[in-house]
C-alpha cells in the first residue's frame, strides 16, 4: 500500500510538473493589443492622465514597488482607487493579464519608445 502511494504522488508531482512547463509564456503582442485597448486611454506612452506621479515609467514602478510582474498582475486583476479591477470584472482573461504585465515592463525597460 504505501509503494501504491508513493507511486501515485510521484506520477502526480511529475504531471503537475509538466504541466507547468506546458503553459505559454506571456505574449508581448497580445500584452500590447490589450494594452492599447484597454489601458492606453489613461497610459498612453506610459503616462497617467489620472494621476500624473504614478506612470508607468520604470522609476515610478521602481517608487511605488509596481517593477515586477507580480505586482502589475496584482494591479491590473485587483483595481485600486480610479483603475478598474480587469480580473475581476472578467473583462480581462488571466492569460491576457500576464501578456499586459509583460509588455508594460519591456516598455518600461525602452523607456516607452
Amino acid at each position: 500500500m504505501k509503494r501504491v502511494l508513493s507511486g501515485a504522488f510521484l506520477a502526480a508531482t511529475l504531471l503537475s510538473i509538466s504541466s507547468l512547463s506546458t503553459q505559454a509564456a506571456p505574449d508581448l503582442e497580445v500584452g500590447k493589443k490589450v494594452f492599447n485597448a484597454n489601458c492606453a486611454a489613461c497610459h498612453r506612452g506610459g503616462k497617467n492622465t489620472v494621476n500624473p506621479q504614478k506612470t508607468l515609467s520604470l522609476a515610478d514602478l521602481k517608487k511605488n514597488q509596481k517593477d515586477n510582474a507580480a505586482a502589475i498582475i496584482a494591479q491590473v486583476t485587483n483595481g485600486k482607487n480610479a483603475m478598474p479591477a480587469f480580473g475581476k470584472t472578467g473583462k480581462l482573461k488571466p492569460a491576457e493579464i500576464e501578456s499586459v504585465a509583460a509588455y508594460v515592463l519591456a516598455q518600461a525597460n525602452k523607456g516607452w519608445k
